[in-house]
């Protein structure tokens, strides 16, 4: 096997992909389709620094690197309404978070920016941000954003009064889902014209259809890890829609329009790219 025939695929590391990951890590056998597990920060570096050919990045990476990728369609992390592990925690309610200190994730762009659509646009307040492990100084900080299973197990500890979830505002304020992660391919990539590209979108979606299916098997295996009762795990990845469907693309066009509005994003942004397998 030539370093050509080698596809770098980044997954996210959390066990909100389970329901995908578990079935790929089962049934796809194709030594030449190397996965590469990690945090969504670490992935946007990997996929931005050509470390990697295509992965689950943070919707937000897309939009500040258009030129560099197209997203696979069908395919997300996202939710319509409360997506169960991206919250807020804070002492403070959070339209009194004005000038209180709040800690960004060090892993998702996505809901860094997001967060800060939702305090300063929906809430009307301007706190101080700091970036950081938000684990290391928890009483550092009025209000602390946690992703994945960190936030999980923030939840179960119950140590903050006001808990946000932010898919929840988001769809309360906008009336639309909200897309966290999309599968973004390397032009460099794309421009390679690699047959397989279209086997490895097919059975991404094909693992997607089969773990929604097998959702409370999967439950069982991954609730330990945080850890979580099953049934909370099967609640939890119910609320992970995997799909990226006109609804959830309307959703992140309004997630670029805010982010290009707040110069966090390229305008090249918007058209989002579909990357089509008739063009291949």
């Amino acid at each position: 096997m030539s370093s050509n025939d080698i596809v770098r695929i980044g997954m996210v590391n959390f066990i909100n992909t389970a329901a995908l990951y578990e079935v790929w890590k089962e049934s796809v056998h194709n030594p030449a389709w190397q996965v590469v597990e990690a945090a969504p920060a670490d992935l946007n570096r990997m996929l931005a620094n050509d470390e990697l050919d295509l992965g689950l990045v943070s919707s937000h990476e897309y939009a500040e690197h258009p030129e560099k990728y197209q997203i696979l369609p069908d395919l997300s992390i996202s939710a319509t309404g409360a997506v169960g592990s991206v919250f807020l925690f804070s002492r403070r309610m959070p339209e009194r978070l004005d000038g209180a200190r709040v800690c960004l994730s060090a892993q998702s762009k996505t809901s860094n920016g997001l967060i800060k659509i939702i305090l300063e646009d929906f809430y009307g307040v301007c706190p101080i941000y700091y970036q950081g492990e938000s684990d290391l100084a928890l009483d550092d900080f009025q209000a602390v954003l946690a992703i994945g299973d960190q936030a999980l197990r923030l939840k179960y500890d119950g140590g903050f009064p006001y808990v946000l979830d932010l898919g929840d505002v988001w769809r309360r304020k906008t009336k639309l889902p909200f897309v966290f992660a999309v599968w973004a391919i390397s032009e460099k990539f794309v421009a390679r014209r690699t047959p397989c590209l279209l086997a490895i979108h097919q059975e991404l979606k094909r693992c997607v259809y089969e773990g929604r299916r097998r959702l409370d098997e999967i439950s069982k295996r991954v609730a330990p890890r945080i850890p979580m009762a099953s049934q909370d795990c099967l609640r939890y990845l119910q609320g992970i829609e995997l799909d990226l469907c006109p609804d959830k693309l309307d959703g992140l066009k309004v997630f670029y329009e805010n982010l290009i509005r707040r110069g966090e994003a390229l305008p090249q942004a918007l058209p989002i790219k579909i990357w089509s397998a008739a063009e291949e």
